[in-house]
């Protein structure tokens, strides 16, 4: 420790006493500020849940469920689920206010291993993954009324992805202000194409539409119904994501409680509204058989109208891919706090914007682009990101335990933390029985974290020579973005 606490103190008398801290940083650089209001946490949120899922293909719950009145009744189920965790990460965000939202709880909790490994699959797989599928759902969908009658070139397909995600990384680095626009104006046009459809749903129930809300068909298999939930929760992916930002949220004990109890009740109500209202046009066998379930639905009513339909998906899309952007940016920023990154992601611009870490996620996402079959990586992590969601849950009763002197200013009933890791559990074990080779091979993704700490992190096997090439390295970073490592608060 010691060693390291002397490569830091000849750092900082380097790099960040250079000539750029005098000439570059402004009195509002060298510290992410807390500039995001309440309103702007919850399009964070609902922005980053609502991506392409509800539009494009909601079948997963209806094909394992068998009836539409049970598929309704598990996104019921899996938006008041995702409440509760939502509900837990409010007391570890208002406890622990720190960038990195479970990373940062684990940390605290269970060791630098453990949050490592986390960090590890978030950052170097499932991040830059999902945002490079949604990126392409965007381009796809954008291209798609000029290609009416055949799918988008694929090259062409990719390359607006990558435009998207440059102008989305330009934009983060620019100010954290004209990202919160993006995320708020983008959140407003994927929720006003959603209400069309619930209102178009609503004016269908006046006339009698409801032939299909039946229990006839359901499923009694086990399997299957925890299956159903899986797809369920994975359409509310992102109820977490604010808390990975919440050093830039203002009154974060007043406010992301707040938001997380609006966005996780508007959501919740939406999705259910929008699976009613396609369910009042389309059978369950012309759902189960649509790509685009929002794009049948409006063919069906809408007319001329209905091209408009992926022109909102694209937006949708946009916003969510700025959401993964604007939060997994804080996750490396997070991560190179702590020591387990390189130092260069900690820098911040003189405009408060974390730009070496955006620029990081963004590389990440252009260099999956080029992967042919990326869901495939998606599908092999996927239950290591419950997993850890639920890991972060058990922080909330172990820091009871091990903590009971921190500040708490939301205390969570133990109850609620206890079932949400008892329903995580079986989110996570069933789809690994179901699908043991997938599971063993997204285990083998997990364990690679393990040399990587060895050699780069723990103080006792890591390669020492790295830290001189890093130094250049950050110090050239530090010139590129003009930046400087964070005031201490």
């Amino acid at each position: 420790m010691s060693r390291k606490k002397k490569q830091e103190d000849k750092y900082d008398s380097e790099a960040l006493n250079s000539e750029m801290e005098g000439d570059n940083v402004s009195k509002d650089g060298g510290a992410l500020e807390a500039k995001m209001s309440l309103l702007n946490g919850c399009t964070v949120i609902v922005g980053s849940i609502i991506g392409s899922g509800i539009f494009v293909s909601p079948t997963g719950v209806l094909k394992y469920t068998g009836s539409v009145n049970a598929s309704l009744l598990v996104w019921i189920a899996s938006g008041v689920f995702s409440m509760i965790g939502a509900y837990c990460y409010a007391e570890l965000g208002t406890m622990i206010r720190l960038s990195g939202a479970d990373y940062a709880y684990i940390m605290e909790t269970f060791g630098p291993f453990a949050a490592f490994v986390r960090l590890w699959i978030e950052c170097m797989i499932v991040r830059p993954c999902s945002q490079a599928i949604v990126a392409l759902t965007f381009s796809v969908y954008v291209l798609k009324p000029l290609f009416p009658e055949c799918d988008p070139p694929e090259d062409a397909t990719r390359l607006l992805a990558a435009c998207c995600i440059l102008l989305l990384t330009f934009v983060n680095c620019w100010s954290v202000r004209a990202a919160t626009l993006v995320q708020d104006w983008f959140t407003y046009a994927k929720l006003l194409a959603l209400f069309i459809i619930i209102a178009a749903g609503i004016y269908q129930l006046c006339r009698g539409q409801v032939e299909h809300f039946t229990f006839e068909g359901t499923t009694s298999d086990v399997t299957s119904i925890a299956l159903s939930f899986y797809s369920g929760l994975f359409a509310y992916n992102g109820w977490n994501y604010l808390n990975f930002i919440i050093e830039e949220l203002k009154d974060p004990v007043r406010n992301l409680p707040r938001a997380i109890a609006i966005s996780c009740a508007l959501v919740t109500i939406v999705y259910t509204l929008t699976n009613v209202a396609f369910y009042t046009t389309l059978s369950p066998t012309e759902v189960l058989g649509s790509a685009a379930v929002a794009v049948t639905f409006a063919e069906r009513l809408f007319g001329w109208f209905a091209l408009s339909i992926p022109l909102f998906v694209a937006a949708s899309t946009f916003g969510a891919v700025n959401g993964v952007l604007l939060t997994s940016s804080r996750l490396f920023y997070a991560g190179a706090a702590q020591g387990q990154m390189p130092a260069m992601l900690t820098m911040v611009t003189s405009r408060a914007t974390p730009a070496p870490a955006v620029l990081a996620v963004a590389l990440l996402s252009l260099l999956y682009l080029t992967v042919s079959d990326i869901y495939a990586l998606i599908n092999y992590v996927g239950f290591a990101t419950w997993l850890s969601i639920g890991a972060a849950v058990l922080c909330l009763p172990v820091l009871r335990y091990t903590k009971p002197d921190l500040d708490r200013p939301i205390k969570v009933n133990l109850f609620f933390p206890v079932i949400y890791i008892i329903c995580t559990i079986l989110v996570v074990a069933v789809p690994a029985v179901a699908s043991p080779a997938e599971t063993g091979i997204g285990c083998l993704m997990i364990f690679t974290a393990a040399p990587v700490y060895l050699l780069l992190l723990h103080p006792r096997t890591r390669i020492n020579f790295l830290a001189n090439i890093m130094h250049g390295a950050t110090y050239l970073v530090q010139k590129l973005t003009l930046s400087v490592r964070p005031k201490t608060k």
